[in-house]
């Protein structure tokens, strides 16, 4: 199964992620979206799960987390933003899961702690923090989990 990992588009869904996200069986986001025009955009290409970020409006109504098991992988995802500034060891004592997806840093991320996978897709949006926009692929199979970044140009 392959899923698109998507975070802080902050109002702004790139034709370059558009295209990166292309083939994939669910997008997974990981808050900051900015609006619902995000969302519809992203459902033109699957099924999408999105979580709430410290600048959504909670008025979209966005769960501050998605607890999902794909393919045999337990996966969590949040913002982050619950944590203040979210690094893969706080991450992993706080959250049980196989996979752990969050966004908020705009700092991709690809990291392993134990048996755990930890994803920071990066910031699809806007240019900010001097950091290349990027996605990311998660792909599962035989109940195992592996991911990359894709940079935006």
């Amino acid at each position: 199964m392959l899923l698109g990992l998507i975070s802080d588009t902050h109002s702004l869904i790139r034709a370059e992620a558009l295209a990166a996200l292309h083939g994939v069986e669910l997008i997974l986001h990981a808050g900051d979206v900015g609006g619902e025009s995000i969302l519809r955009e992203l459902r033109r290409i699957a099924p999408v799960h999105a979580v709430y970020g410290n600048v959504d409006d909670p008025a979209m109504g966005l769960p501050r987390s998605v607890d999902l098991v794909l393919e045999g992988v337990r996966i969590h995802m949040s913002h982050g933003h619950e944590l203040g500034s979210p690094r893969p060891d706080a991450l992993v004592h706080r959250y049980a899961a196989d996979v752990i997806i969050y966004g908020h840093t705009h700092k991709p991320l690809v990291e392993t702690r134990g048996a755990t996978l930890i994803v920071n897709p990066g910031a699809a949006g806007p240019r900010r923090f001097n950091v290349e926009p990027s996605v990311g692929l998660l792909r599962l199979e035989n109940g195992k989990a592996t991911a990359e970044i894709v940079r935006l140009r």
